[in-house]
């Protein structure tokens, strides 16, 4: 018996491929918002990241320098080095003596910034006064403090003609800026401990603020950086822009009234509690530490963030930003590791 075989095939019908159409559509969809959610949390994880990166460079740097303050070579007692400016209260006549021994102060900021080494660390609450003006092209930042760091740089180096420098034993110390070890001081070699008699090292002062406009990205602010540098006339005073995106910084300081070593209380900088010429210097301050904010933000504005938050950070109240940066406000408290007796 032959079977006939039948070579005819069906298509789909109109319905199946409605069917099918609708279950193609629904699953490309899903596919799309799936694609566009990941590329949102992407943008927004990325942006997270730069403004938490700005935040961890800016900070990292301010302590390293902080934590420094009052190193002076072998010791670090800056009314031991010879050279720095005298305040009115530590002069023997009564009168301020800004440069002692003459030495090349850079020009801009006054003697008084360089060789004021008995303010390891001193600042303005707020604002900028500094006789040299702020870089970036539309001044400093309003409601934003300014501090400065003096110290001396952790590695000896060679004598530089030019270069404003510290030769320091255990007990003394000598600014110079010639190039030639002060006579004073040995360069022998101790046969007990087998190191030298004195080191030199380079004098560091840097001064920060923000900005209110960076150099780099344009609309911007920056955290900024007033430095001692050398150039071919001798000391100069570099800035240069740490980090765009810094909007705001505030200091205070951990002054230790008693001289047992821990902080009695915080104040802001420029306090006359541990200045040597205002009345209400106490005899003894010491500035322990610092607690350090920083708000940052993000260099543009982002579609989807209204920034509704009111940020006060130490003693200043910035009030609500409501625009469409991103902003990160963090804080810290550092240690001065030579502040103690």
């Amino acid at each position: 018996m032959r079977v006939k075989v039948s070579n005819k095939q069906n298509g789909l019908t109109m319905v199946e491929l409605m069917v099918a159409l609708a279950i193609g559509s629904f699953l490309i969809i899903g596919a799309v918002q799936i694609y566009n959610q990941s590329r949102q949390a992407f943008v927004v994880n990325e942006s997270i990241a730069r403004v938490q990166e700005t935040a961890q460079f800016a900070m990292d740097t301010l302590e390293n320098d902080l934590r420094m303050a009052s190193n002076w070579g072998r010791n670090s007692r800056a009314l031991n080095i010879e050279g720095r400016s005298i305040s009115a209260a530590g002069s023997e006549t009564g009168t301020a003596v800004p440069n002692p021994m003459s030495l090349p102060a850079p020009p801009g900021c006054g003697a008084d910034w360089s060789l004021n080494l008995s303010a390891t660390v001193d600042g303005e609450n707020n604002s900028y006064t500094m006789l040299c003006p702020a870089e970036g092209g539309a001044g400093a930042q309003p409601n934003s403090d300014v501090f400065t760091v003096r110290r001396a740089s952790v590695n000896p180096v060679a004598p530089l003609d030019g270069q404003l420098q510290i030769q320091t034993t255990r007990i003394q110390g000598q600014l110079f800026a010639d190039g030639n070890v002060p006579p004073d001081f040995s360069t022998a070699i101790n046969p007990d401990t087998g190191e030298p008699e004195s080191t030199t090292h380079n004098l560091v002062i840097n001064t920060y603020y923000v900005a209110a406009n960076s150099d780099l990205i344009p609309g911007s602010p920056a955290l900024r950086r007033k430095s001692l540098g050398v150039g071919l006339a001798g000391p100069i005073i570099i800035d240069e822009e740490v980090a765009p995106g810094v909007e705001n910084i505030q200091v205070q300081l951990g002054i230790d009234i008693d001289e047992d070593n821990t902080v009695d209380r915080y104040v802001n900088p420029g306090d006359p509690i541990y200045d040597p010429d205002d009345p209400g210097f106490i005899p003894g301050a010491r500035v322990m530490t610092a607690r350090v904010w920083l708000l940052v933000r993000g260099v543009t504005p982002e579609v989807g963030v209204q920034d509704n938050r009111d940020y006060e950070p130490g003693d200043v109240d910035l009030g609500v930003q409501n625009d469409s940066f991103r902003r990160m406000l963090v804080s810290k408290t550092i240690l001065m590791r030579n502040a103690r007796t």
